[in-house]
């Protein structure tokens, strides 16, 4: 029998709203399985370092090569340079990510940066909307923050920093003010769409860095997943609104030939992050009733009946990173009493 590992993102809200966004919320497996789990808590780590985690990867470091590759530009040394927005309040500059781009505004602006910094070796590409790449001739002696972790901060203490802070301070300094008063920009703002006046670089590290991982298959509704998953050699499947159990065919086939299990299968779920960085409790509501319908029952079902051998669920948001570990035992443990999902608040 097999192995499957659940992650999710958010799932716990904090105390003084949780009790009233989860009104009426009717949640019997997930909170069943929350209670006969055994637990252990973490201090948090960042989606992007837990993911790498699962991957054998240190703390995010060579994603943007993965990410290159995955997106068609090959090998090479490589930073992310995703397009954000900078804003000024009161007396901090807060990075803003994931604005409005088209995917003509993009190569617009990267034309304009690769014509500014023509002899440079530095040369920006554009071939996501969101996910820009600045391809360099050397990988840079600096540590940069990822962008996830810089989003709503103020960007001063978030910048790269190393031997070649002050190079790359100059970088980032010039990319802002051609931004801000390229045309392109001015349109926006005429049509009130936030301007894309900075990029945010982050993602450096090793292009010989290769991910690996012991699981059967992966599914995700979170691109980078997909790329790990993609390096790695796994099969990926995206996002299904149920479960699909792709462990059920293998088990009868083991069972005759007596073979050992291997990793069996990862799930990683991050709709309802999504729905709170939009800002949208009613989402939120929608999806998590979703998952326990579509996800939460059958995989609780599942473990009871000895379909799958262990469950893992683990949950990242607030300060911890909680992890449940279930067998078929755990999951007939009646005495472990099932408590509302608002018992378990974010912290």
């Amino acid at each position: 029998m097999k192995n499957v590992h659940l992650v999710i993102a958010d799932l716990f809200l904090p105390k003084d709203f949780a009790a009233e966004v989860c009104a009426g919320l009717h949640l019997p497996a997930l909170e069943r399985i929350l209670a006969r789990g055994r637990a252990e808590t973490q201090r948090a780590v960042a989606l992007e370092t837990a993911l790498c985690g699962l991957f054998d990867m240190p703390c995010g470091a060579g994603v943007a090569s993965i990410s290159a590759a995955f997106d068609g530009l090959g090998g090479g040394c490589w930073l992310r340079a995703d397009p954000v927005h900078v804003r000024l309040q009161r007396e901090q500059v807060v990075l803003l990510p994931e604005v409005e781009v088209s995917a003509d505004e993009a190569q617009q602006l990267c034309a304009s940066l690769n014509e500014h910094f023509a002899g440079q070796g530095m040369a920006f590409f554009a071939p996501h909307p969101q996910r820009w790449y600045l391809k360099l001739a050397a990988l840079p002696d600096i540590a940069t923050v990822l962008l996830s972790q810089a989003a709503g901060h103020n960007i001063h203490g978030n910048l790269p920093t190393g031997t070649e802070t002050r190079r790359w301070h100059q970088v980032f300094n010039e990319v802002q003010m051609l931004l801000f008063a390229h045309p392109l920009n001015a349109a926006r703002e005429a049509r009130g769409v936030v301007p894309i006046n900075s990029v945010w670089f982050w993602g450096n590290g090793s292009d010989d860095i290769a991910p690996q991982c012991t699981y059967d298959s992966v599914s995700s509704d979170e691109v980078l997943v997909e790329m790990l998953a993609s390096a790695a050699g796994i099969p990926f499947a995206d996002w299904s609104p149920i479960w699909n159990n792709p462990l059920s065919s293998a088990l009868s086939g083991e069972r005759e030939k007596g073979e050992a299990t291997r990793g069996g299968q990862l799930l990683v779920w991050t709709g309802l992050r999504s729905a709170l960085q939009r800002g949208d409790l009613a989402a939120w509501r929608q999806a998590l009733q979703d998952f326990e319908i579509g996800y939460a029952q059958p995989l609780w079902q599942a473990l009871r009946s000895g379909k799958i051998a262990r469950l893992q669920l683990d949950i990242l948001g607030g300060d911890t990173l909680r992890q449940l570990h279930l067998t078929r035992g755990d999951a007939w443990a009646v005495w472990r009493r099932a408590k509302r999902l608002t018992e378990y608040s974010a912290v």
